[in-house]
């Protein structure tokens, strides 16, 4: 099976820690050249540090606000500029704050747009060129599983992670003719910051112990336990890799059994 990257050049967004942290770690281990991209630049270089460079990879940082589009597009335009294609795009974006959809205020949705979906958008129109004319293009979108199954009090998230997959799918049908294919991975619960937050959140409004509320989550998961971000960063490697060039348009699940439908 080809899952070797050597040669590539991969955008991963987010990558300051967590999920986008472990998928430039993997796709530099496969011999991809990682730009990490978020806004926290002292991190960025701490992970860039971090990054295979055995097969000569060549790895960038670059800084941006993704709540901020027009800064997004002219950072990514800029470094294309300087340092050439792409033919890799991890889109991953930290996720809205928690709270049901009746309570939220009309700017909390709109912000939650421009972060994700418009954010997203901006680099798949700056990237698109470079894969079109190598003719290899990947394109992977961290959502969540709220896409197949909506998630109780994240009403924000919800409604807008379900419009970046509505999105997803119509590029895939559009860009499938040029080699590049668009697919979501769905986190579940992973062992990252935010899922403590969330955890902690649910542990005070229930009033019940931080450890009780992570074994009740853990309990409504079939593996009975947390993913690891390294298990996710394998399944979107996968999807970037050229064995998996007859797979686009779909929504993949990394989440232990969680989801309840099929």
């Amino acid at each position: 099976m080809d899952i070797n990257l050597t040669g590539k050049r991969a955008l991963v967004c987010g990558s300051s820690q967590g999920i986008g942290k472990a998928c430039a770690i993997e796709l530099a281990n496969l011999g991809a050249s990682i730009t990490l991209f978020s806004r926290d630049q002292q991190a960025l270089e701490q992970v860039s540090a971090e990054l295979n460079r055995e097969q000569g990879q060549v790895h960038h940082v670059l800084v941006a606000d993704f709540s901020k589009p027009e800064q997004v597009s002219q950072a990514i335009r800029g470094h294309i500029e300087q340092s050439g294609a792409f033919e890799i795009l991890i889109n991953n974006t930290g996720g809205p704050a928690p709270g049901p959809a009746s309570n939220a205020d009309s700017d909390a949705f709109l912000a939650a747009f421009n972060l994700h979906l418009i954010s997203n958008h901006q680099l798949v129109q700056a990237l698109m060129p470079g894969m079109k004319e190598k003719g290899y293009g990947r394109i992977i979108n961290v959502i969540s599983t709220s896409v197949k199954q909506p998630i109780p009090g994240l009403g924000v998230s919800n409604t807008i992670r379900g419009a970046v997959a509505s999105w997803s799918k119509t590029l895939a049908n559009e860009l499938g003719p040029f080699g590049i294919t668009v697919n979501n991975v769905l986190p579940g619960a992973t062992a990252t910051a935010r899922l403590d937050a969330i955890i902690a959140g649910k542990a005070k409004k229930q009033d019940i112990s931080l450890e009780q509320a992570t074994e009740n989550e853990k309990n409504q998961i079939p593996l009975r336990r947390f993913a690891r971000p390294e298990e996710f960063a394998a399944a979107a490697a996968f999807l970037a890799s050229p064995a998996a060039a007859y797979i686009t348009g779909i929504n993949l699940p990394v989440d232990g059994g969680r989801t309840a439908c099929l």
